[in-house]
């Protein structure tokens, strides 16, 4: 079975999954779990969407994907991402995880596109069977949106019922107002930018008076880019609600692996899993004396 979102193309497969055609490329979806932290162990909360780009069955960078695409087809290629994740996360996903899905604010210029676009959404969650309470709305490059561009979009986001995250944040002036002004759900660090303030004690201090600002507001908080035992230790102190990083799990191609997360099977494979043991990593030195190394992916 075939459908059409503008120039795109979804094709549903005999496995349930389904795939997207633009153009010479085909776009599947990978899903990355987030872990949240929980009486000393890791248990996966929720799942972020990553569109995976093939040209003649080559994997192509998304970065190099998005690249041709004109900007007067942003709008499209954005609503077939996120279709494909929401199907696919449909198909292959735990019942009660949440799902994180990215949206770049500046295609949305006006408010009754942003209206379109959501409502078209709603009927693709309608579709997968996606309460729309489980998705989790990444805003993304917001430096590229005007102020009132980007509150018109959050307000409708809400209006819709999804919830709010603000991505890659990295506390200059401009974040900390973007925060005060959004009032976002949750807030994902940006991996960069947590990684250098891990490396020493005033950068961790700072890392966890902010991590507690955010919580004190009822603002949830993931760390991103976690690909190390020393980094994942000092997240749990600092008091951050949940962390995503290749250390923990690597993306998968839909269909995923990660059912055996979900509720119905505990018994067979908790949900909940030891964290890594790590050595000890003080926040006041700068790093382990023997951290561990990259997971590499099998």
């Amino acid at each position: 079975m075939s459908r059409s979102i503008g120039l795109a193309h979804i094709i549903r497969q005999d496995d349930g999954t389904s795939t997207g055609v633009w153009g010479i490329y085909t776009l599947q979806s990978a899903f990355q779990p987030i872990f949240a932290f929980n009486e000393g162990k890791l248990s996966v909360a929720a799942f972020e969407g990553l569109i995976r780009p093939f040209r003649d069955g080559e994997p192509q960078s998304p970065m190099s994907f998005f690249s041709t695409c004109p900007a007067a087809d942003r709008l499209h290629v954005e609503a077939l991402t996120r279709t494909l994740h929401l199907l696919n996360a449909g198909a292959c996903l735990p019942e009660e995880a949440s799902i994180f899905v990215n949206f770049d604010p500046s295609v949305f210029t006006e408010r009754t596109v942003a209206d379109n676009a959501l409502r078209e959404m709603r009927l693709v969650l309608h579709e997968a069977g996606i309460d729309p309470r489980r998705v989790v709305c990444e805003v993304t490059e917001q430096r590229s949106a005007s102020q009132e561009t980007l509150h018109s979009f959050v307000a409708a986001l809400r209006a819709n019922g999804f919830r709010i995250a603000v991505d890659d944040y990295g506390a200059d002036d401009s974040d900390i107002n973007r925060i005060k002004q959004l009032k976002p759900d949750i807030v994902k660090f940006d991996a960069f930018w947590i990684t250098q303030l891990m490396e020493s004690g005033a950068g961790f201090a700072l890392l966890t008076t902010m991590v507690k600002s955010f919580e004190q507001q009822g603002i949830r908080t993931v760390f991103e880019g976690i690909e190390e035992g020393w980094q994942l230790e000092l997240a749990e102190k600092s008091g951050a609600s949940m962390v995503q990083g290749f250390v923990l799990a690597r993306p998968e191609l839909a269909p995923t692996s990660f059912r055996v997360f979900g509720k119905s099977t505990q018994q067979a494979a908790p949900a909940a899993v030891e964290a890594a043991p790590v050595q000890s990593a003080s926040p006041h030195a700068t790093r382990p004396a023997k951290p561990f190394g990259r997971k590499v992916a099998p």
